[in-house]
Order: C-alpha cells, then sequence, then structure tokens
C-alpha cells in the first residue's frame, strides 16, 4: 500500500510540474490576437477560409513528409539488422506514382482556389453579399467613404452625410461600404483585419475597397506599411454599430461643429504625430477630387487638368516646365524645384488666383488638334541624293 501511495503521489507531481511548463506558453499565447480567424465582415471571412483551405491542402503533403522521416530513420536505422537491405534498388513505378501525382492534384486545386478567390474577393468588385445566406439588399445604398492617409494620421470623408473624421471612422452594421482610398504624400497601406484585407493608398491615384461589417463592435485599423516617422502612431478604430448608433455617431460629428475645406486640410495635411481624434461637421464637397489630383492650393493646376492637356498634345514650350514642379515636399509643401518656397504649376482653366510661386504665364493652347513635338513645327524634308548612301560625298557647289 505504501509503494502504490508513493506512485500515486509522484504521478501526481509530474503532472503538476506538466502544468506548471504550460503556463508559460498560456501566458504567451493570451496576448495573441485572432482577429484575421475570427473576423466581424463577409470579406474577410472569405479571405479567412481561403487562407486555411489553402494550409489544409498543403498540410496533406507536409505531415506525411515529416511523418515519413521520422519512420524510415527510425525503421531503416543502423542498428535494426531486421530491415530489408537492398542496396541495387534504384526505382518504383507505385512510389514515383504517388510522389508525383499527389504534389500535382495539390497543386491544381491550389491554382483553381487562388484563381477563384482572386476574382472572387477582388477588391474593386461589389459586393453580391453581406454573408453566407444573405444577400445584398438594393434598396439601401451602400455606404461611401473616402479615405486619405495622411502624414500620419488618416482622414475619413463621408460625401453623402457631409462630415468627416481623423483617426476613427464608424458604419451601419450588414451595409456595404464603398471606400475611395488615395494618400497625400507617400504610399500607405490601409487595413482594417476585421473587415478585409489591406488596400494601398498612394498620393495622386485611387484604390478601392468593397466590405461590410456583419458584427457590432470596435475594431483597429492601421497602416500596414511604413511610411516614416509616424508611421506607429497611424492607428484609428473602426466601430460597427446598428443604425440608430450609426445616425447617432453622424450627429455626434456634425455638432461637433468643425469645418473642413481647403485652408483646414492643408494645416491637417502637415506631418505630427499621435493626433487624436477630430470630427467635422462641415467640409467642402469638392474637397476629396483637389487632394486626389494635387491641387488642393487655390490656382493650382490640377493632375486631370495637366493630363487633359498632355493627351492634346501639351503646351508647346511654354508648358515644358509644367513637369519640373510636380515634387512632393512633406516639410515645405508640394514642389520646391524653384527654390525654398512653394512653386506650383498655375491652372489654366480656374478663376482663381494662383497662390505662392508659379512658373512663368501658361495659355491654353488655341488649336485643339494633337502637337508635333514640343509645339514645334515639324521641319521640312529635303530628300538625299542616291549618292550620298553610296558612300559618296555630295559635291559641293564651289
Amino acid at each position: 500500500m505504501a509503494s502504490q501511495r508513493k506512485l500515486i503521489l509522484k504521478g501526481s507531481a509530474v503532472s503538476r510540474l506538466k502544468i506548471l511548463a504550460l503556463l508559460p506558453l498560456a501566458v504567451a499565447l493570451s496576448g495573441c490576437n485572432y482577429v484575421v480567424l475570427a473576423p466581424a465582415g463577409d470579406i474577410a471571412a472569405q479571405q479567412r477560409d481561403l487562407v486555411i483551405i489553402s494550409t489544409v491542402l498543403m498540410l496533406l503533403i507536409v505531415v506525411p513528409v515529416m511523418a515519413l522521416t521520422v519512420l524510415f530513420a527510425w525503421r531503416y536505422r543502423q542498428s535494426n539488422t531486421a530491415a530489408r537491405y537492398e542496396p541495387e534498388w534504384d526505382h518504383s513505378t507505385k512510389l514515383e506514382l504517388v510522389i508525383w501525382s499527389a504534389p500535382l492534384l495539390i497543386i491544381v486545386c491550389l491554382g483553381a482556389l487562388t484563381w477563384m478567390g482572386t476574382h472572387l474577393l477582388d477588391p474593386y468588385r461589389t459586393l453580391g453579399r453581406i454573408h453566407a445566406d444573405r444577400a445584398v439588399d438594393q434598396s439601401k445604398a451602400p455606404l461611401e467613404v473616402d479615405v486619405v492617409a495622411l502624414d500620419w494620421k488618416w482622414l475619413f470623408i463621408y460625401p453623402d452625410y457631409g462630415i468627416a473624421t481623423v483617426n476613427e471612422m464608424a458604419a451601419p452594421v450588414d451595409r456595404p461600404i464603398n471606400f475611395r482610398i488615395t494618400a497625400s504624400s507617400v504610399m500607405n497601406s490601409f487595413y482594417i483585419p476585421a473587415l478585409a484585407g489591406q488596400i494601398y493608398a498612394m498620393p495622386g491615384m485611387e484604390t478601392k475597397l468593397h466590405a461590410v461589417v456583419n458584427h457590432a463592435g470596435t475594431y483597429k485599423g492601421f497602416s500596414a506599411n511604413y511610411s516614416g516617422s509616424g508611421f506607429s502612431g497611424m492607428r484609428f478604430n473602426f466601430h460597427g454599430l446598428d443604425d440608430k448608433g450609426f445616425d447617432a455617431w453622424v450627429a455626434s460629428a456634425k455638432s461637433a461643429g468643425g469645418s473642413l475645406g481647403r485652408a483646414e486640410y492643408l494645416q491637417l495635411e502637415k506631418p505630427s504625430q499621435n493626433d487624436p481624434v477630430r470630427r467635422y461637421g462641415t467640409i467642402d464637397p469638392d474637397l476629396y477630387r483637389l487632394i486626389l489630383n494635387m491641387c488642393v492650393e487655390t490656382g493650382k493646376m490640377c493632375q486631370s487638368e495637366m493630363m487633359a492637356i498632355d493627351a492634346k498634345g501639351g503646351l508647346g514650350h511654354e508648358g515644358l516646365n509644367n513637369t519640373l514642379p510636380l515634387a512632393y515636399d512633406k516639410y515645405a509643401r508640394r514642389g520646391t524645384t524653384f527654390g525654398p518656397e512653394p512653386s506650383f504649376v498655375a491652372g489654366t482653366c480656374t478663376p482663381d488666383a494662383p497662390q505662392g510661386q508659379t512658373t512663368a504665364s501658361i495659355k491654353a493652347p488655341t488649336d485643339t488638334a494633337p502637337l508635333l513635338g514640343a509645339g514645334l513645327k515639324r521641319p521640312a524634308f529635303t530628300p538625299l541624293k542616291s549618292s550620298f548612301f553610296l558612300g559618296q560625298r555630295p559635291k559641293s557647289d564651289s
């Protein structure tokens, strides 16, 4: 009896030691956030399924290979004299069939899965459903949100509601969201793991994302692309709310009283770190278009205007300097080509007076036909004599 009691006590002590040994692992795992595997939106859920299925398909090969490696090492060890020893063996049709057919089938499955996921989860593709068992309600208009990545904060513009926020956004549950995304200076990456995958934000360009949130809650959003010293502070809260909660959130933003126009945006655009949440009750309805075309400054030529002029052949000699002031300097405002003061190309189709330094006076072409070269006339064509091509020097008149 005494020996049995000792064995029981010894076994319980060993089990306690095992539990204590696992405690550090449990503590380490408690800090993990599995939001990618437990998302709140249908698009993120489909992306999660794609990751899980792809992983399982690859493990169908990885796990047997790892297990067989251990099995072969143990079975055919040097001390096991009972194992078959065939030093002249070099081929097995059955083994070759298994080795090549199984990975080939998995590659075919992964290829088909990737092709379907690439098209069905295209961020530019409008949503066909809001959940696995619910289609989009066509009677409800999607929520339009314009996203601007600044240094180092996020600006969200709600054009349908006439409001804007900094480092905070909200959306109703089960309502499709149409994001239009751009940046003010350097490239960033807009990412809400619970909602959908990351999408790059680039200056002078627009990317799109369609998503939906299915569960109410507060989720984290951030920049997934390093963009400078304030990058770590580019975080914001995304609130998934019911319809009443979202209406209350919009009302609170309107009551904030702030106004976001051109002048206010140019101040907001300046680099800053760890900015608090801000709300603007009124906005310039044309602000996002101006940000996208990099012409928020009054009188500056917009990118779309310059492209339209270039499509017609350019402005000739007077348009040669257009390409110079396009460089962006986040600390000295756009364009420092002509010195420390801000400079830009003046708009030719705007009644606003230009501000700051501008290039030489720019005139719109009176002839809308495409220009040749840099606005120069086509050079006269003088045919050469055949003797020139035969290596003979043309005779001089003297």
